[in-house]
């Protein structure tokens, strides 16, 4: 299916089969160590929604920042599945869609969440840009 520019994948067809592993797999290569990832999350009618985003990396899990007024966390906390993919800046994914799922983590691990990205971006050091609604979420890519 096709829609203004961009293909249009049904719910149906958007985690492949095994997706409900608790199972976690390293970080795949194709993610490690890029700067910006998609993450691919689902809105309630199946409409798919990527968004690009900077990540921290640790113990085979990625950290992302966003707000708690975001779609993106909404989205997540209505389903936890996603994909997520290398992305530029801009969000033009540069390499495969790898089935993932997302977590809200609770505030008691914000603090090391933030240090993870933080120590990759160093904008993200910038305490003034840091909001009272930002939460983290933490991504596993499932085997």
């Amino acid at each position: 299916m096709e829609g203004a520019g961009r293909v249009i994948i049904p719910a149906a067809c958007f985690f492949s089969a095994g997706c409900a592993s608790n199972v976690c797999m390293p970080i795949p290569p194709q993610i490690r160590g890029q700067k910006y990832i998609a993450l691919i999350t689902l809105r309630k009618n199946g409409d798919r929604v990527s968004t690009p985003v900077w990540f921290g990396e640790k113990d085979e899990k990625l950290y992302v920042m966003t707000r708690s007024d975001s779609g993106k966390y909404k989205r997540i906390r209505n389903s936890p599945q996603a994909r997520i993919a290398p992305c530029t800046a801009r969000g033009k994914i540069i390499g495969p869609e790898l089935p993932a799922t997302a977590r809200v983590l609770p505030p008691e691990d914000w603090p090391w969440a933030r240090q993870t990205i933080a120590k990759k971006y160093w904008l993200a050091r910038i305490s003034f840009l840091w909001s009272k609604k930002n939460v983290y979420l933490e991504i596993e890519a499932p085997a």
